[in-house]
C-alpha cells in the first residue's frame, strides 16, 4: 500500500497507515484502489465509537470492510444481541436488518439502539405479521408456536418460544408436544420436520437469498471443482440440502470449515459470509455462489458513520411487545442452558 499512501493527501495517508492491519486481512477481497475511501471512514467511525461509548454489531452477511473493519461483535442475529448485553456501551449500532435491531432493543431495553438504514428489511420477516400468528393460533387452538428469530418483535411477542437455525430441532422437541406451529421459514421448517417425529405446521415464508439456489447449481459446482465440499444453510430448498455434504446454521458452517478445513468449499448462503470466512482461512479455496442480500447491503461505512455522528435511526419497540418478545427469546435461551447443564 506504499504507492497509494505516498501519493494521497495527508489525511488519507494517515488513515491508510492506521488501517494497514485490517487491510492485510482483506486485501484478497478488496482492491487496494478502493481502500483509501474505506480507511477514512473506518478511522472516523472508530473516533465516533469512542465519543459515543458505542459498540458496533455486524452480522455475518455484512461486507468485509464493515465486518473486519469496524465491528466489535460479529456473528448471527441472536449472538449479536446477546453479546451486546454483556458490553458496557451506551449505544448499540446494528449493522444488519431491522428485525435484528429490534431483537437487540428487546434484549437491551435501557440502551440506545441505532440502525444505519431504516429500509434494511428482510423478505422472510416481512412474510408474516403478529395478526397472522393470532389467526394461526385460532385455527390450531392449543398448538404451541415456535418462531425463528428472523421475525419482527410483534411476531416474537405472539409466539411461545423462539429458535435459531442452529437449535430449531432442539427447541421444537423441548416443548414435548405432538404438533407445533413453526414460523415463518418454510424450508427451515421442512428441514426440522424431516429430522424430528413432531408434526410441524408450516408457514410459506422464504428467504429471497437462499431460495434462489438450485440443486442443479450445486451439481454444477461439483463438476467444475472436483472434490469440493458443499455446505448449505437450512433456509435453502430440500432439493439443495439433499445435494449438500453438510447442512448447518451460520455458526455451524464456520465451525465445519474450521474443523474439517476442506481444500475447496462452497458455502450455499449469502456471498459476503463466504468473503468473511475466507478472510479467516486464506489457505482454503472458497467457491463463491454469489447471491447478495440487497437489504444487508443497504448498510455501508458511510451510513454507519452518519448514524453515529447524528445518533440517527433510533430503534424503538413498545414496552408491551418488548416484554412478550423477550419472554419468547428467554425461553429459547433456557433450552440451551438446560442442554448444557
Amino acid at each position: 500500500m506504499n504507492d497509494m499512501a505516498t501519493s494521497a493527501p495527508d489525511a488519507v495517508v494517515d488513515a491508510v497507515r492506521a488501517t494497514a492491519g485490517v487491510y492485510e486481512k482483506v486485501r484478497h477481497l478488496i482492491p487496494e484502489v478502493e481502500w483509501a475511501a474505506h480507511a477514512l471512514l473506518i478511522v472516523e467511525i472508530e473516533r465516533l465509537k469512542r465519543a459515543r461509548n458505542a459498540v458496533i454489531l455486524a452480522h455475518n452477511y455484512q461486507t468485509p470492510e464493515i465486518f473486519h473493519g469496524v465491528a466489535d461483535i460479529t456473528g448471527d442475529s441472536l449472538a449479536l444481541a446477546r453479546q451486546a448485553a454483556d458490553s458496557d456501551a451506551e449505544v448499540i449500532v446494528v449493522c444488519g436488518v431491522h428485525f435484528m435491531a429490534e431483537t437487540a432493543k428487546v434484549l437491551n431495553p435501557e440502551r440506545t439502539v441505532l440502525i444505519p438504514d431504516l429500509e434494511a428489511g428482510c423478505s422472510l420477516a416481512a412474510s408474516i405479521t403478529g395478526a397472522d400468528v393470532q389467526a394461526l393460533k385460532e385455527r390450531h387452538p392449543g398448538v404451541p408456536v415456535v418462531t425463528y428469530v428472523n421475525t419482527s418483535a410483534e411476531v416474537k411477542a405472539e409466539a411461545d418460544i423462539c429458535c435459531t437455525s442452529a437449535n430449531a430441532k432442539e427447541v421444537v422437541e423441548s416443548l414435548g408436544a405432538e404438533r407445533v406451529i413453526f414460523l415463518p421459514d418454510e424450508y427451515l421448517g421442512r428441514w426440522v420436520a424431516a429430522n424430528t417425529d413432531v408434526d410441524v405446521i408450516l408457514w410459506s415464508g422464504r428467504c429471497e437469498v437462499h431460495e434462489t439456489f438450485t440443486a442443479e447449481e450445486v451439481r454444477s459446482y461439483r463438476r467444475q471443482f472436483p472434490g469440493v465440499k458443499v455446505i448449505a444453510h437450512p433456509e435453502c430448498s430440500p432439493e439443495v440440502l439433499a445435494e449438500a455434504d453438510m447442512v448447518g446454521s451460520t455458526s455451524g458452517m464456520i465451525r465445519y470449515v474450521a474443523a474439517e478445513r476442506p481444500s475447496k468449499v462452497v458455502m450455499v448462503t449469502e456471498c459476503s459470509m463466504s468473503d468473511n470466512v475466507a478472510a479467516e482461512f486464506p489457505d482454503l479455496e472458497f467457491v463463491r455462489p454469489c447471491t447478495i442480500c440487497p437489504h444487508m447491503k443497504r448498510i455501508t461505512l458511510a451510513n454507519i458513520a452518519a448514524s453515529l455522528r447524528n445518533r440517527q435511526h433510533v430503534v424503538t419497540v413498545s414496552p408491551d411487545v418488548a416484554e412478550r418478545a423477550r419472554r419468547s427469546v428467554e425461553r429459547m435461551l433456557e433450552v440451551g442452558r438446560g442442554a448444557r447443564g
